[in-house]
């Protein structure tokens, strides 16, 4: 397992999923504790799934733990005027906001199961299970070029149907 060749793989999907659970545009720290962990954890590594698979997990999981730690931090802190105000609940999460977003979320399933079964299937692999397009090639025994074109034209499709969204 060469850990260069992996960093340089899945770096922007550790970042994508590091930003997409802590909010935070740059996180380098947590970035380095996913590699370091791949690197200590290599040998328990088993080849049933994909690698990418098991480096998102991790990254999930190191997210998750910083949220935990961030948030007993904040707890810890005393309620002087300006902490109060740092733990005041956000507003934006109102029930009306929640079935919107719920509402979305069945927009965009019910229009990605509309697709043309090989282009739902590129989708699912790709943006939802997270595949590098090369492993979804091997995956479905595809030439990479079939598969780039499948997720340009799964997109394209998804975009017309979803136009209202945006």
């Amino acid at each position: 397992m060469d850990l260069n060749e992996i960093i340089k793989k899945n770096k922007q999907n550790v970042k994508n999923i590091i930003r997409l659970i802590t909010k935070e545009e740059e996180n380098e720290d947590l970035e380095q504790e996913v590699y370091v962990k791949v690197w200590k954890n290599s040998d328990r590594y088993k080849e049933q799934g994909s690698i990418t698979g098991w480096i998102n997990t991790i990254a999930k999981n190191v997210s998750k733990d910083y949220l935990k730690s961030a948030y007993r931090k904040r707890q810890d802190i005393t309620t002087s005027d300006d902490n109060i105000l740092v733990l005041i609940k956000d507003k934006k999460s109102t029930p009306e906001n929640r079935l919107i977003k719920t509402e979305r979320q069945k927009q965009i399933l019910q229009a990605i199961n509309n697709l043309k079964p090989k282009f739902k299937e590129v989708i699912l692999l790709c943006e939802v299970e997270g595949y590098s397009y090369e492993e979804c090639s091997k995956k479905l025994k595809c030439p990479l070029g079939t598969i780039k074109s499948r997720i340009y034209n799964a997109k394209k499709e998804l975009a017309e149907k979803l136009k209202d969204l945006m």
